[in-house]
């Protein structure tokens, strides 16, 4: 046996799809703390708060990483679902958003029992909720029957319930804003209990592990790589390429259903304008800072989980750092410009050719 001392393989390391998406979280925190640790030295503050440091107040878990974690719950789980979408269709479903709105109105609605504001729950919580899910898994249907079976572009297909998804919504609420002030309503988007983690982590999690099972026990997540790649090479090769895609768009759309409830959960209302608002493009930003081709084909959920926390810990960050709400969109933006460019196979060539060109440079030198 040789006692030589084995080398990290940095490059194998630095090339894994993975990579980027930590590394950007991690200049994240970096930069939230430096951030804090230049406001001490200007007011001379001796206790700083640090992004990692999770305390109890009031019997929960409180801190930055345990907000950025909750409130990345409902864009994890669409971030999920489109991930499938990319995969297997080459295009993403922008109307997840619209789809959040559409079940949490129908959610709200069967436990108000239509009224506009209500303090105690006229119907069952498990009716509502297995409505809610049922009309968001059918939306998602709705999608996958445009894309797959007719043949319809994702962007065109999705775009008719990106439009009309918060009209539906609209309608289901009567043009009204729905309370419904119930604490065992409030438990999907709080706290069980008195556990202290917020419930929507659970969600988050139970989603990642329900998808990862699915995809690793059965042969699923290869079938939906092996369509996004080529689906009529897979249709030939006796796989049935509609059905797969038609699969994908309404696990989406019940990924869509289940954020929904929880954001208005959170709320304990529903805001058919406001509800899942421009949440398809921060999906779309998570799967595309996942390392995950856009064109479909080989996936992460990892990565696309990895890059939800990055966009919210971006948010949090700014948030933390006073920024205000109309300018976060563009520093949200410059950093995924950097990251999506460094993702860029035509930049990584850009630095290929560089290297060698440096390589050649010296090699030439030394030989002179």
């Amino acid at each position: 046996m040789s006692n030589e001392k084995k080398k990290f393989n940095w490059k194998a390391i630095t090339q894994h799809h993975l990579f980027l998406p930590i590394v950007c979280l991690t200049y994240v925190d970096h930069f939230h703390k430096l951030y804090l640790f230049l406001l001490v030295l200007l007011v001379n503050v001796i206790k700083t708060p640090d992004f990692f440091v999770i305390s109890m107040k009031g019997g929960v878990l409180y801190g930055y990483l345990v907000d950025v974690v909750n409130r990345a719950s409902e864009l994890v789980i669409v971030a999920i679902g489109m991930t499938l979408v990319t995969a297997a269709s080459g295009g993403q479903d922008i109307s997840v958003g619209a789809v959040m709105a559409v079940a949490a109105a129908v959610c709200c609605q069967i436990l108000s029992g239509g009224q506009v504001t209500t303090d105690q729950l006229m119907n069952s919580m498990a009716l509502a909720i297995i409505a809610a899910v049922i009309v968001a898994g059918l939306c998602g249907a709705f999608n996958g029957f445009l894309v797959a079976n007719l043949g319809i572009q994702p962007m065109v297909a999705t775009l008719i319930l990106f439009t009309a998804g918060r009209g539906i919504a609209q309608l289901v609420t009567k043009g009204q804003i729905t309370y419904v002030r119930v604490d065992s309503f409030k438990v999907m988007g709080g706290y069980i209990g008195k556990c202290p983690v917020p419930t929507p982590i659970f969600f988050a999690i139970a989603t990642i592990i329900i998808v990862n099972i699915v995809l690793k026990k059965t042969a699923l997540g290869l079938y939906i790589e092996s369509v996004g790649i080529n689906p009529r090479a897979s249709r030939l090769f006796g796989l049935n390429s509609t059905k797969i895609i038609f699969i994908t768009y309404a696990a989406c759309g019940l990924c869509a259903g289940i954020a929904g409830m929880i954001a208005t959960s959170r709320i304990t209302s529903i805001d058919a304008n406001n509800v899942g608002n421009l949440m398809e493009l921060d999906a779309i930003l998570a799967v595309a800072l996942g390392g995950n081709s856009l064109a479909g084909g080989k996936f992460s959920v990892a990565g696309s989980v990895i890059g939800a926390i990055t966009i919210q810990a971006l948010s949090t960050t700014l948030y933390a750092m006073k920024v205000t709400g109309d300018q976060l969109p563009l520093y949200k933006a410059i950093v995924v410009i950097i990251i999506v460019t460094l993702q860029s196979p035509e930049f990584k060539k850009y630095l290929n050719r560089i290297k060698a060109k440096r390589a050649a440079k010296t090699a030439g030198e030394k030989v002179a």
